[in-house]
């Protein structure tokens, strides 16, 4: 715990869970934020934000300074809800579009570009700088809060990822094999990006979840918080 969370016991802490498409942990930020009280804050909707902007605009997915000049004109919003946040784009509700495939694959395309990520990251500090915060993503603990309270990397087996992934999309047959073509390219450019790369910084807790059921890991996660509380 930093030293501002040791002078004031009672300061909501920020807590980190990174890791790889898959490895649950939209969900585990989700309900440990619900739990807590915390805000979550979802790196990737906000790479999806701008991603749909992108192809709104028929911007090209490889032009950085193109995608830099459309998130800084963007108006990207998180509301948190009992549900789960709801994202906003220039004041409209795109929840549920940005979950849609093309625009997964095109966030992740979005996402290498390094001033992108520079520009995100700066967004992302300024909504959590003050704590009570559970943010989710892949270079939340190595580059967006490199000093959080409490580090997690949730990861899991590619095959696990992958038949989740699936049941996730109820899909089958040769849909199943694009899905998982997907998550393998994502993991791909997930982890060799020249821009904060996907792994688990060096002061992170990794829990593998490919045996875990959904309420083990969050009780799993619900334990390190209150023993960093009560430190």
């Amino acid at each position: 715990m930093n030293d501002t969370a040791r002078d004031n016991p009672s300061r909501k802490l920020i807590i980190a869970i990174d890791g790889p498409a898959g490895a649950g942990k939209s969900t585990i930020a989700s309900r440990l934020a619900r739990k807590l009280g915390y805000v979550n804050l979802e790196s990737g909707a906000m790479y999806r934000a701008l991603a749909l902007k992108a192809i709104q605009r028929d911007a090209s997915l490889d032009d950085e300074p193109a995608l830099v000049k459309l998130a800084q004109d963007a108006r990207i919003q998180l509301e948190p809800t009992i549900g789960g946040n709801r994202t906003f784009l220039d004041g409209r509700d795109v929840s549920s579009r940005i979950r849609e495939r093309d625009i997964t694959d095109a966030a992740s395309r979005v996402s290498v570009h390094p001033r992108v990520r520079e520009w995100m990251v700066a967004r992302q500090r300024e909504m959590g700088i003050g704590g009570g915060v559970v943010m989710e993503g892949r270079d939340i603990g190595t580059k967006v809060f490199p000093d959080a309270d409490l580090k997690i990397f949730l990861d899991a087996d590619p095959v696990v990822r992958e038949q989740r992934r699936r049941d996730q999309h109820k899909i089958k047959g040769e849909m199943a094999e694009s899905v998982t073509a997907d998550l393998r390219e994502r993991d791909r450019r997930d982890r060799t990006r020249a821009a904060s790369p996907l792994i688990a910084a060096d002061d992170a807790i990794t829990i593998d979840s490919s045996k875990l059921g959904e309420d083990e890991v969050l009780a799993q996660v619900e334990r390190l918080v209150r023993d960093k509380i009560r430190t």
